[in-house]
């Protein structure tokens, strides 16, 4: 679908590379924001992750997009949302926007490309979207330093077999892992992805293991917690089938790492 309805807001996304998905969305409701943070979205796409960064509170947040087709779709997005006021998208590759960044932020947050030395598609947007081409994620460890204000948090979403080599890149530049949520689909599924967060200060390290599904189309109670706010299915009055539908289109186009 075009256009994907959360709850308070919704997210045009027939340009972007990448589609709204269940692990994007649910890494989302699970970040790590204060009322009033200043929040850095690296790589936001259709400006989802932002928009919901907003809804929980964000004080600010800035979104840096590569592409122009999803950077006009992520500013009708924040345009059309409640908080536009609170929403801005920059169209500029995340390297340059560092160069003469004037700030720095509490949370920087990032659904980052994660495909290293992978056959790609014919499609130029959805390659951009999920390889490593355009940010090595030496980069992006770098790029967190830069921008990440000392009590910060860094936040983002990799594929589960990506963090032990990630972590170590990023204890090498001064950040530490001090929350780890890997994320499986089903009860005997493997974890594909997981939500990381990065502090600059030691702290005891938390680990947990969260299955998104009890069975096809039902959230299990932990994940339905996260997403009550945000997905229509969830919502205090009735479900249409257009919802379900929508829903049903989310889980399809969650990444397989």
């Amino acid at each position: 679908m075009s256009t994907f309805r959360f709850q308070q807001f919704s997210v045009l996304q027939k340009q972007s590379g990448m589609k709204v998905c269940t692990d994007a969305v649910l890494f989302g409701a699970m970040a790590p924001v204060n009322h009033g943070d200043q929040v850095l979205d690296i790589g936001t796409g259709t400006g989802v992750l932002s928009l919901m960064a907003a809804q929980l509170g964000a004080g600010q947040v800035t979104a840096v997009e590569l592409t122009q087709q999803a950077y006009e779709e992520a500013d009708i997005n924040f345009s059309n949302s409640p908080w536009a006021e609170r929403l801005m998208v920059v169209h500029q590759d995340i390297q340059s926007f560092a160069l003469t960044a004037d700030r720095q932020y509490n949370l920087v947050i990032s659904n980052p490309p994660f495909f290293e030395n992978h056959s790609k598609t014919t499609d130029t947007l959805r390659n951009t979207a999920r390889h490593t081409d355009q940010l090595p994620f030496a980069d992006l460890i770098s790029i967190a330093g830069q921008l990440l204000s000392r009590q910060g948090l860094f936040y983002l979403l990799i594929p589960a077999h990506a963090v032990a080599k990630f972590s170590v890149q990023a204890e090498a530049a001064g950040f530490y892992l001090v929350k780890q949520t890997d994320f499986r689909g089903y009860a005997h599924n493997e974890a594909k992805v997981s939500a990381l967060t990065f502090s600059r200060t030691a702290e005891v390290f938390m680990a947990r293991m969260l299955m998104i599904y009890e069975s096809r189309g039902v959230y299990s109670r932990d994940s339905e917690a996260y997403l009550a706010d945000f997905l229509l299915r969830f919502a205090k009055d009735q479900q249409s089938s257009l919802e379900v539908k929508a829903d049903t289109a989310m889980h399809r186009n969650t990444r397989k790492a």
